[in-house]
């Protein structure tokens, strides 16, 4: 067996895609990639076939998960499996390179910039004060899990910050907003009644980080739930105890306002 299956992280906008990368892609055989974690937040994977020179086959999330088609391939090719932000970051793909290794595939991986390290950056928040990180999912009928909510209190019990991730559905084409999320949480509040997402409580809300256009705002859940951040994808961070460098940070980098 001669194949190869290389994980390479895209960063998150325009330009973050690492020279190594782009001359690992152009010496591929196929490329696959994965849009439904996330989406590059300025371009177009067309764009980014017309710099690599050949086409991207964009696989959806029952395929990855699955992995055969991936597996299959890189048997026999070098196969580079592209993937928003760091590759790593999803359990999804640590276990399918896990599965690639057994049936004694070599793999590699090219790391991307990550929304893990860049938004608290965009933010001025000390990263080594972040919890375990959470996603709010789209509800759907019965499906209304309350697990994102006691991450944060858990987080905000220990005085540290917590990164959402906002869902993506790629199928329908619906990417979550800061206020979608932000709603969401006060819903999830009616029912766990923690007392933590209340109308004053803290929320940085970031639009397409990593792109020109990239927006930070932090304020009172009540006044970021009414900014318009415009185009997906969005993030939000409920900060825990801050520290007053953290303090002048939000208010320099995200206008925060404090109540004096």
């Amino acid at each position: 067996m001669s194949g190869e299956l290389i994980f390479i992280g895209m960063g998150l906008g325009k330009g973050d895609l690492t020279i190594k990368a782009l001359n690992v892609l152009r010496r591929c055989d196929v490329i696959f990639c994965e849009l439904y974690t996330s989406k590059p937040s300025d371009y177009e994977i067309k764009d980014l076939e017309r710099l690599v020179g050949k086409k991207i086959n964009v696989l959806e999330r029952r395929e990855v998960e699955d992995g055969s088609i991936l597996i299959e391939k890189a048997l026999e090719k070098k196969v580079a499996f592209l993937v928003v932000g760091d590759p790593m970051v999803a359990t999804t793909h640590v276990s399918l390179r896990i599965e690639a290794e057994k049936r004694r595939i070599k793999t590699k991986v090219i790391n991307g910039v990550s929304v893990i390290t860049v938004v608290p950056g965009i933010l001025g928040l000390q990263h080594y004060k972040f919890g375990r990180t959470t996603t709010l999912a789209y509800p759907e009928n019965e499906y209304f899990p309350l697990s994102p909510y006691y991450v944060i209190k858990e987080n905000l019990d220990r005085g540290l910050h917590t990164l959402v991730l906002l869902d993506i559905d790629r199928e329908k084409g619906k990417l979550m907003t800061i206020k979608e999320g932000i709603d969401l949480l006060f819903g999830m509040e009616e029912k766990a009644k923690g007392g933590i997402i209340k109308e004053d409580t803290l929320m940085c809300g970031v639009a397409r980080a990593g792109s020109e256009d990239c927006i930070a705002r932090a304020a009172p859940a009540k006044i970021l739930r009414g900014i318009d951040f415009g185009d997906t994808p969005h993030t939000l961070v409920i900060p825990g105890n801050l520290h007053f460098v953290e303090e002048e940070a939000l208010e320099v980098f995200a206008g925060y306002r404090k109540m004096r």
